[in-house]
């Protein structure tokens, strides 16, 4: 999607508020002892008093308004009754949703109560690598720079990227051109950002694998070797400078 009018970005504004002041309060409301289907739930009442449709479920007939993924799964989590949260678990919650013929895509990893597990350096390194990442894009940069710059971050941390899960274009369907904002430098990618353009820029950074696999559920994502991986996403307009972050609600560089 390209902005074009002010209709259009108040449109933009107002569904990536939303997704993002959802992804904060699933955030804040997750406990030890509750199921993710329980924070789930919560989600999708968040989503409906917004006015929100949930996106994955639209566009793919996913089983649960919001994908969450817990410890050595890395995305499209199915929310389940079976999955109870725990202390120091690693919890990635991914809220896209339409409103309005607008769609805006977020998620953001997070650890519940107490670090006992040490994912807190992982963590913090994929919120500063996107912060870093989105902060180079404007009009004219080549998508691959942009990933070359993740995949670089990552290894000087002592981490990889995960290669076949990328960031996208969004706006007016959930996912649409570029189809493919790597985290990793694709040599082949001659495509360049797009004055004006809606993105949905993610970061997944992983303890030693570069790929995830889908698992007997149809959903759920992980490495083969259980590497954990930290995601977290904005949904953005490119510029000629400093991108609007329209799910700047979500708070997950706070």
């Amino acid at each position: 999607m390209s902005i074009s009018t002010q209709e259009e970005l108040l449109g933009m504004q107002k569904i990536s508020d939303a997704v993002g002041k959802t992804l904060s309060q699933m955030r804040a409301y997750a406990r030890p002892g509750m199921t993710t289907k329980e924070l789930d739930e919560y989600g999708g009442t968040l989503l409906q008093q917004y006015g929100a449709r949930s996106a994955p479920r639209l566009t793919y007939g996913f089983p649960g308004w919001t994908c969450i993924s817990v410890n050595n799964e890395i995305a499209h989590g199915m929310p389940s009754d079976k999955t109870i949260l725990q202390e120091g678990d690693l919890i990635n919650v991914d809220v896209s949703a339409e409103l309005g013929g607008f769609w805006a895509d977020n998620g953001g990893s997070f650890i519940l109560g107490e670090d006992i597990h040490q994912h807190s350096k992982l963590v913090d390194t994929s919120k500063l690598i996107l912060h870093k990442a989105i902060h180079h894009i404007r009009g004219g940069v080549r998508i691959a720079e942009i990933g070359r710059l993740i995949e670089n971050e990552a290894r000087k941390a002592g981490y990889r990227v995960i290669k076949n899960l990328t960031g996208h274009g969004v706006g007016r369907a959930l996912h649409e051109e570029p189809h493919e904002i790597a985290c990793f430098y694709d040599r082949f990618n001659r495509e360049r950002f797009k004055k004006n353009s809606v993105v949905a820029i993610e970061t997944f950074i992983s303890t030693n694998a570069s790929y995830a696999y889908t698992q007997s559920d149809g959903w759920t994502l992980k490495a083969r070797d259980n590497s954990f991986v930290a995601q977290h996403e904005h949904t953005i307009v490119v510029t000629d400078g400093r991108p609007i972050i329209l799910t700047e609600s979500n708070g997950i560089w706070n």
